[in-house]
C-alpha cells in the first residue's frame, strides 16, 4: 500500500473492508472504505489560520475526494466527494473565538466546537459504499482494492496539493 505524500501531506491509514459476513457480502456487497489526511494541512487547519484567512476575504476551503474500486485491474465503481469548509464569525457562547467555522459533508452542514474535532471531520474519511453482484461479475477468486485521490486548492495557508492512494486488496471467493 504505497502512501505518497504532496508537500508533507500523506494519507495514511487506509483500510478496506467488507461490512457483512461473506454470504450477505455475496448478494449486497457494502465495503467499508476509512482513511486520514494527514501532515501540514491537518496541522495548519487551525482556528489562528482560519481568522488570518477569513480577514482576507479566503473564507472556504475544499477538499475533493475521487475512489475507484478496482477488481483485478477493472474499475466498478467511481465516486466525487466534496467535503467544504466555511468561515464565519460567530457569536457562539460555547466557542471563545470571533471566527470559526462549519463543515460541509454530503450537504449536512457541521458545526465543530473544538479544533480537532474540526480536523477530524475535515480529514478522516469513513466511507460505505456498494459494489453490486452484477459489477463485480462471477470470476471467482477476485481482489478489489481502491484507489483514492485528494486534492485542494489554494489557500492562505496552504497550496494546492494533489494525493493519491492505494488501500489494502481484499480477496473475493
Amino acid at each position: 500500500m504505497p502512501i505518497l505524500s504532496s508537500q508533507g501531506n500523506f494519507i495514511s491509514e487506509t483500510k478496506l473492508e467488507a461490512v457483512h459476513e461473506r454470504e450477505e457480502f455475496n448478494t449486497r456487497g457494502l465495503l467499508k472504505l476509512t482513511f486520514s489526511i494527514t501532515g501540514t494541512i491537518r496541522s495548519a487547519f487551525n482556528q489562528l489560520s482560519w481568522e488570518k484567512a477569513y480577514n482576507k476575504h479566503d473564507n472556504s476551503f475544499r477538499l475533493k475526494i475521487g475512489i475507484a474500486l478496482k477488481i483485478n485491474n477493472r474499475t466498478i465503481f467511481t465516486g466525487e466527494y466534496v467535503r467544504k469548509a466555511v468561515l464565519f464569525w460567530t457569536r457562539n457562547p460555547k466557542i471563545p473565538f470571533r471566527i470559526w467555522i462549519f463543515i460541509v459533508q454530503e450537504d449536512v452542514p457541521l458545526y465543530p466546537l473544538s479544533v480537532q474535532e474540526a480536523q477530524s471531520l475535515m480529514f478522516d474519511v469513513d466511507k460505505t459504499i456498494e459494489a453490486s453482484r452484477d459489477q463485480r461479475g462471477t470470476s471467482g477468486t477476485e481482489d478489489i482494492h481502491a484507489e483514492i485521490r485528494v486534492s485542494w486548492g489554494r489557500h492562505d495557508f496552504t497550496e494546492p496539493v494533489e494525493l493519491s492512494a492505494r488501500s489494502n486488496s481484499i480477496r473475493l471467493d
